[in-house]
């Protein structure tokens, strides 16, 4: 399913890093919100600190930009999803 968001755009139109984030976001296992630890282990990735830095840098340029949400601090979850 292609999920539109900021200003009618789809998802397709991020660069392929984010793309896998808000695919991850958008899978029942984010519905409660993901920690970046989460999100590096959903993505296959070492939950090392430069990865998790990474993903959280990334994470808040998502939110920056309109296409995710961050619900609590260090927690986020895909735009249009039910906040706490």
């Amino acid at each position: 399913m292609t999920r539109t968001f900021t200003g009618g755009m789809a998802a397709t139109v991020l660069p392929a890093d984010y793309q896998r984030i808000m695919s991850v976001l958008e899978s029942d296992a984010a519905r409660e919100g993901m920690r970046c630890q989460q999100l590096a282990a959903a993505l296959g990735l070492q939950a090392v600190p430069a990865k998790v830095e990474g993903l959280r840098s990334k994470a808040k340029r998502l939110v920056e930009r309109g296409w995710a949400l961050q619900t609590r601090p260090g927690v986020f979850i895909q735009l249009g999803a039910p906040a706490d």
